[in-house]
């Protein structure tokens, strides 16, 4: 299951990442994330964090996003300067194929800055530009995947979604919340 649509772009390329603002109207201070078709890739990207090891063996593929260090490999213009990274795989099979296919890809939602996730379904609108749209029918959860910050000794959750605070706690242990 998967929450909602996304936008993406090579990683790698500073040129993609900033018409993805452009096309979101997206603000400056908001990084991107990596999305990845398979745990052990997402893995590679948070060598010895256990709390991600955990977390992905749990949870992922799944409606969770890490924050974990940013890679040297990693160009700050993907993060907008900050020191760490945020690190998704969709349980959305296409989703997956794409990305195994692709390789990691800088991604957020597909919506306008400010305006609802696209979940799929119905009409199209307010939908940034982009070069290639899929529709794959509704998502099945239709709601934001959770956002945690295993970058530290105690990982602090920065925006609870699909995934409860509960759930995460029985994996992970006590958990604070982002400051």
């Amino acid at each position: 299951m998967d929450t909602v649509y996304g936008i993406g772009c090579a990683p790698d390329s500073e040129a993609a990442v900033e018409r993805i603002f452009a096309a979101k109207a997206r603000p400056l201070h908001k990084p991107l994330s990596l999305h990845f078709g398979a745990v052990d890739e997402l893995l590679a990207f948070a060598p010895g964090n256990a709390l991600a090891a955990r977390a992905a063996a749990a949870f992922l593929p799944g409606p969770l996003t890490l924050i974990v260090a940013r890679p040297a490999r990693v160009g700050a213009f993907v993060t907008r300067g900050l020191p760490t990274l945020g690190l998704r795989v969709p349980a959305h099979a296409l989703a997956q194929a794409i990305l195994l296919r692709c390789g990691p890809l800088a991604a957020t939602s597909a919506n306008l800055s400010g305006r609802p996730a696209f979940i799929g379904g119905g009409a199209v609108t307010d939908l940034p530009d982009a070069d290639v749209f899929v529709d794959d029918g509704p998502t099945p959860l239709g709601a934001e995947s959770t956002v945690i910050d295993v970058s530290g000794p105690q990982p602090r959750i920065v925006r609870e979604g699909a995934i409860e605070r509960a759930m995460l706690e029985e994996v992970l242990g006590p958990i604070g919340e982002a400051g």
